[in-house]
């Protein structure tokens, strides 16, 4: 029998949000990108678009800003998209991270989602 794997969703990452949307923020993630719900990211400076966390650029995206809450393809080109931004609970195991982030640059980013009211707790 094949094994069915079943992506996550939002129930699966967002534990707590405040009322009325108050931890939401629309976002506009730049082209070229396809990023799973639940995927860390940074603000780039120049252009004010989200991108995949990058710690070690120098253009904004090393700071973690927030987490997609929904999936977004923007591979043709620069597509709209919802984050947490801030005041909410999310789950460790739900949050999709950059590969090859190191346990350092994670540790950071953590406290960079910490410092901006979005807390990351041990969930299932």
């Amino acid at each position: 029998m094949p094994v069915i794997t079943e992506p996550n969703h939002l129930g699966d990452l967002l534990k707590y949000e405040a009322p009325n949307l108050y931890s939401r923020d629309a976002v506009v993630v730049a082209s070229g990108q396809n990023l799973a719900l639940g995927s860390v990211i940074g603000i780039k400076t120049a252009d004010g678009k989200a991108h995949t966390l990058a710690p070690a650029a120098a253009d904004g995206t090393e700071k973690a800003a927030g987490v997609l809450i929904q999936t977004v393809d923007a591979t043709g080109a620069d597509t709209e998209g919802v984050m947490v931004a801030r005041h909410a609970l999310v789950a460790d195991i739900a949050l999709v991270w950059p590969a090859g982030i190191t346990a350092n640059q994670k540790t950071t980013a953590l406290g960079q989602l910490k410092a901006i009211g979005i807390l990351v707790r041990k969930g299932a």
